[in-house]
């Protein structure tokens, strides 16, 4: 197209466009809504930066992500184009700028957050600066569906139709079908011209390895690469701090970065990682660390991503010259016990549950393939590679594999056996022959499968789970509180009808691996999963009664009902910390969690005495009036006392007629009915 060569040299310095990219940049000058699937480091910024300078008025970019925001805009101005952003870490300076800028009517990018359009302000300003073009970047994020749904790009359609419907690309570097989808009915009106690129990043390195000594095992990872600037992705902001610490203490240049720091404090850790020559930064991923530097060598992931899109990614976020660049993602129980608890205590609904266990399932079968990690990787995202990559663990070292049938059988076989209603732990404790008191409670040392899997130790059945989950044989169970359940290519293997080989070194790992100091665990593994559970419930409560969770129940008190599991609001008012105003308000709403059922309707007068000994006292009067109401004959006048006096029987325990006829709303007539047997009944208690 007439200028894209001239723009494309004069502004950016490049002689030519990446593969991918002329397709796209002609079909916005042209005029296309156009969704965009590329890679990390494809230049999709490009696909919206060139047009807009084809064309008169503003390219507002929509973007989740503050620092890559900056550094475009940098990168921009630089080449002599006037780009603004309006971010929460704007100075009143740059903030000043962009308004003159919009003035004066020479601005042509304006890059905003998602979260400002529901401002008025942002609205007005938006249908008054001749706005020809909306890029939306990380557009996955729409997609309620994807592994980064962001509630504030759902209005990011109603701000196109406010602006007149107009031209929209939309950009993403990992989406599945299903997102695509999402995307596109979320976005546009009409269907818009889709571009998927090859997901393929050939100059990064892929390897996975299970932990064992995480914080040596980190270390020695980037000692090996000291010098290089790198990303180290931790789970916690603690962990970011911690491991900062300690990469400072062995002679690195380290900087911590999470959403907890001040905004100045995050300004300056940005700027040093984007100029300091080697520093590595430890981060949360919550703020993408969306800086646009080319040059980044390495990528490690402390711990566990929660899905193979988040994975891709963070970590193609190494290695964007092109250059080789080596990733490598630790995992272990902890991680996908922490990346469970997350799905099942989000506010989520159950069929978005189960699709994150199965996006983390997906995850875990690329820790766990059995081949190249790239065919594994790019084979999620719809794309087939022929050969082997060579540039991956597995590629380098091929896995031990060994004929796995027998022990996933035995796994399965003790599932089917205990009715699909139990975790790993449980499961695990079964086939070692283990009598917990679980075990014995549930008649579970009877089965067949009970001690049937003593060939292997409880770090290698983990493992061995861990496996079947990543080949998606098994998965939680939403209905059962994450109780594993058998997907159908289980049953094939369990029926004799295939084999399965599993990766013997993995599991020698998980065997030869040293005992390792954990804080102690409110409840046991097994009940992680309901504890969960009503952990989401208490969330919810305390969202909208706008006060601290801890005000609803502590932990302490979810832990005891997890363990318990009280059946009934008797059993329930015995749980620590639950007094008679919480007994009232939410015994119901958590004994519905545990049970998986409606609590049945209580009587207030029979709700009082739960938990108490007059309470079951109550129970069986009620049931004798209940046989006596017409006589012994039952032909005789029909008697009752209401549950509020039955309620004053059983607290005040009469020892004699004179004393029952007295306690209000029993009288001689009633006394005289069921006297004889409520007083046998108050005295054998």
């Amino acid at each position: 197209m007439q200028g894209t060569a001239d723009i494309l040299d004069r502004v950016f310095g490049f002689s030519g466009f990446r593969p991918g990219q002329q397709e796209i940049v002609d079909a916005v000058s042209r005029g296309d809504d156009v969704l965009a699937i590329l890679p990390t480091g494809a230049g999709k910024s490009l696909c919206f930066q060139l047009p807009a300078l084809m064309r008169n008025g503003v390219t507002v970019v929509i973007s989740p992500l503050i620092a890559l925001m900056r550094d475009q805009v940098a990168s921009l101005q630089q080449a002599g184009v006037a780009a603004g952003a309006l971010t929460s870490l704007n100075t009143e300076e740059e903030t000043e700028e962009v308004f003159q800028q919009i003035d004066a009517g020479t601005l042509k990018l304006l890059y905003m957050a998602p979260e400002r359009l529901a401002s008025i302000g942002s609205q007005s300003l938006l249908q008054r600066i001749n706005v020809q073009l909306l890029a939306v970047d990380e557009a996955h994020c729409v997609s309620q569906w994807g592994h980064d749904f962001r509630p504030d790009y759902l209005k990011i359609g109603d701000l196109r139709r406010q602006l007149g419907g107009v031209q929209t690309i939309a950009l993403t570097a990992t989406a599945d079908a299903d997102t695509r989808d999402e995307i596109i009915a979320k976005l546009f009106d009409t269907p818009p011209t889709v571009f998927i690129g090859g997901f393929d990043r050939p100059n990064l390195s892929l390897a996975f390895e299970p932990k064992n000594k995480p914080r040596q095992q980190v270390l020695g990872f980037v000692a090996a690469r000291k010098g290089q600037p790198g990303i180290i992705y931790c789970a916690s902001r603690n962990k970011t701090e911690q491991l900062a610490s300690a990469l400072i203490a062995e002679g690195h240049q380290a900087q911590a970065y999470h959403a907890g720091m001040e905004p100045n404090a995050r300004r300056a850790a940005e700027s040093r990682f984007k100029t300091a020559d080697g520093l590595v930064m430890c981060a949360t991923v919550a703020f993408g660390m969306g800086v646009d530097k080319p040059d980044i060598r390495f990528v490690v992931h402390a711990d566990l991503p929660k899905s193979v899109e988040s994975y891709y990614q963070e970590v193609g976020r190494a290695g964007r010259d092109g250059a080789p660049a080596d990733t490598l993602t630790f995992y272990g129980a902890d991680d996908i016990r922490l990346r469970r608890a997350q799905i099942d205590e989000g506010m989520a609904p159950v069929e978005r549950k189960e699709a994150d266990h199965a996006r983390l399932n997906a995850l875990l079968g690329l820790a766990e393939a059995l081949k190249c990690r790239r065919q594994v990787l790019l084979g999620y995202f719809g794309e087939e590679m022929a050969a082997p990559c060579g540039n991956c663990d597995l590629c380098e070292t091929p896995p031990e594999l060994f004929d796995g049938t027998t022990a996933v059988r035995k796994a399965l076989s003790a599932m089917l056996r205990s009715e699909e209603r139990y975790g790993s732990g449980h499961l695990i404790d079964i086939l070692l022959g283990n009598k917990t008191t679980k075990i014995t409670q549930r008649g579970h040392h009877n089965l067949q499968t009970f001690g049937a899997g003593r060939e292997y130790s409880k770090a290698a059945w983990q493992a061995i789970f861990r496996q079947m989950m990543g080949r998606d044989l098994v998965r939680p169970d939403m209905e059962r509180f994450g109780a594993l359940r058998m997907m159908e290519d289980a049953r094939a293997i369990l029926r004799g009808e295939e084999s399965i080989e599993l990766r013997r070194d993995t599991i020698s790992k998980a065997t030869a691996a040293g005992p390792v100091h954990r804080p102690a665990a409110l409840v046991e593994e097994e009940n992680e999963a309901i504890f969960s559970a009503l952990r989401a419930l208490r969330t919810k409560i305390s969202t909208e009664a706008k006060v601290p969770p801890y005000v609803v129940f502590a932990d302490k008190a979810l832990a005891e009902m997890a363990r318990n599991q009280p059946r009934n609001l008797d059993e329930f008012a015995r749980i620590s910390g639950v007094g008679r105003m919480k007994l009232e308000r939410y015994g119901a709403l958590f004994l519905e969690v545990i049970n998986q059922a409606p609590t049945p309707e209580v009587h207030p007068a029979r709700r009082k005495l739960a938990g108490r000994d007059a309470g079951p006292l109550f129970d069986q009067l009620q049931k004798t009036q209940i046989e006596l109401m017409r006589g012994t004959g039952g032909t005789g006048t029909y008697l009752v006392c209401a549950n509020t006096t039955l309620a004053k029987i059983a607290a005040q325990k009469p020892k004699n007629l004179a004393a029952l006829a007295q306690i209000s709303g029993v009288g001689e007539q009633k006394a005289e009915r069921f006297g004889e047997a409520f007083l046998e009944i108050i005295l054998a208690d």
